[in-house]
């Protein structure tokens, strides 16, 4: 089987997470041809892999958004069906578009992308949507933001579509799109898997975000709505991590029949004989993460601060891949304003060289789905500290109904700097606890988290896809 594997953001760009993640799912199935179709930002990343290729990947096609401002286009004059008028005043609205005739318009090379941005039927649509929501804005201000908005959009869907036997996204968003596009292209189904649910984690960027005008921050969460919707609505198959995930797609208008959990799984093996850190006086604190703004690593830095002022001995080691340089130079500015010391960025390291240097890890993101470095950090015995998001909770009190293992860590709200530096306190205070929720955690991770049973669920969702297509 050739399976196209959709990545927006991540593999093989960026390592860690997702990239993890993938990387080795495509190792553990030798007996397919993976096409992986790679959305980036920016035109710079071409060819500049962080991993080695699989042998069953058979080929990789590139696509940046940052290309879509290199294109020209001419003024033309179209000539479009009141349907395809509406349709593009529902794609332009956020608005539940009709994607298949959109397909046929861009796809099909029937419309360029700029030329139309340029059209006298897109200003006309624009005009009409910005005397409805927008009376009060000025018009140069919307003009702007729309266009930055849906250039990047159409310009995919005018993009070359490598050949497969199924499209399995990993997200919604842009990519889900282009997994449907394909399915329309070839007549074959697609699937998604979703980590964290997109459409929350664009949003908490966008209200986040300076970059964006405050006026508009409402119409962009519409925008990155209405692509998850469109890539939710004929996918035939759609996977999240954990019940709770399943249960947000179904509550945000997906089919509760199509939707799946399947939890992620780790190579128990490379961790399982990892021992306890032998004393050196300090008690280590581990946060394997990707350096960037939804990880929270500023609110690490700030509860860190508040517990070395209580444990002298601590040390917090930052280790990861700087994704965000300007985020990460605003971590380093705010140590250095804190004063606060035995804070060490490491960097990109390997985790399972490195995890034995730890006594505990802790992880304060904003958003997550279910983290694979919690699962590695509980795999070599390490309790964790996290943050209420995602799967974490159940990952450190219970995951199944006869789940009767005990605690392995902490969890206190996102974004809470005294309870987080409590709860780094109490663990590092607590060397005998601190142990028994590592066995616990060692245990959860061997019961509940293998990798080679994430697969061979995913190989029996492969082969349900076809089933019900062919229905």
């Amino acid at each position: 089987m050739r399976i196209c594997v959709i990545l927006e953001g991540c593999y093989p760009y960026v390592t860690g997470g997702v990239s993890t993640w993938i990387h080795q799912y495509m190792k553990a199935m030798p007996q397919h041809e993976f096409v992986i179709w790679a959305l980036g930002a920016d035109a710079s990343q071409k060819g500049r892999y962080k991993y080695e290729l699989p042998d069953n990947v058979v080929e990789i096609k590139e696509v940046f958004l940052n290309d879509a401002l290199k294109k020209t286009g001419k003024v033309k004059k179209y000539r479009f069906t009141d349907e395809e008028i509406n349709t593009l005043h529902d794609l332009i609205d956020c608005n539940r578009p009709d994607w298949e005739m959109l397909f046929s318009m861009y796809a099909d090379n029937r419309i360029d992308p700029l030329s139309f941005l340029m059209s006298k039927d897109f200003l006309d649509i624009l005009t009409n949507i910005c005397e409805e929501e927008y009376t009060y804005t000025a018009f140069s201000d919307f003009f702007h933001t729309i266009r930055s908005m849906f250039l990047p959009v159409l310009y995919i869907l005018h993009t070359d579509i490598p050949k497969a036997d199924i499209y399995h996204s990993i997200a919604t968003g842009y990519s889900g799109i282009l997994a449907r596009l394909g399915s329309y292209k070839y007549n074959v189904p697609y699937m998604i898997t979703e980590h964290g649910i997109y459409t929350r984690e664009r949003e908490e960027e966008i209200i986040r975000a300076k970059w964006v005008l405050p006026a508009f921050k409402r119409f962009w969460v519409r925008f990155f709505y209405m692509l998850s919707a469109g890539a939710y609505e004929k996918a035939t198959m759609i996977t999240s991590l954990y019940a709770g995930a399943r249960k947000i797609q179904i509550d945000m208008g997906c089919d509760p029949d199509k939707c799946v959990y399947i939890g992620n799984g780790i190579h128990y093996e490379r961790f399982k004989d990892i021992p306890p850190k032998k004393p050196n006086g300090f008690v280590d604190i581990g946060a394997v993460l990707r350096i960037a703004p939804i990880k929270d690593v500023k609110t690490m830095i700030y509860a860190f601060a508040g517990a070395k002022e209580r444990v002298p001995n601590a040390r917090l080691f930052i280790a990861g891949p700087e994704d965000d340089k300007q985020y990460s130079q605003e971590c380093y500015d705010l140590v250095e304003r804190l004063g606060v010391k035995d804070i060490i960025f490491m960097g990109s390291i390997n985790v399972v060289e490195h995890m034995g240097d730890f006594d505990f890890t802790v992880l304060s993101s904003i958003s997550e789905g279910m983290p694979l470095s919690v699962l590695e950090s509980f795999a070599s015995g390490r309790p964790c500290v996290t943050t209420d998001v995602g799967n974490c909770r159940e990952l450190l009190f219970k995951v199944a109904e006869r789940d009767f293992l005990g605690s392995a860590g902490y969890c206190v709200p996102p974004m809470d700097v005294q309870q987080l530096s409590n709860a780094m306190v109490n663990m590092c205070n607590q060397p005998e606890k601190r142990y028994k929720m590592g066995l616990v955690a060692r245990e959860r991770v061997a019961k509940y988290f293998l990798h080679e049973e994430m697969i061979r669920k995913y190989l029996e969702v492969y082969d349900e896809v076809f089933r019900r297509w062919q229905g």
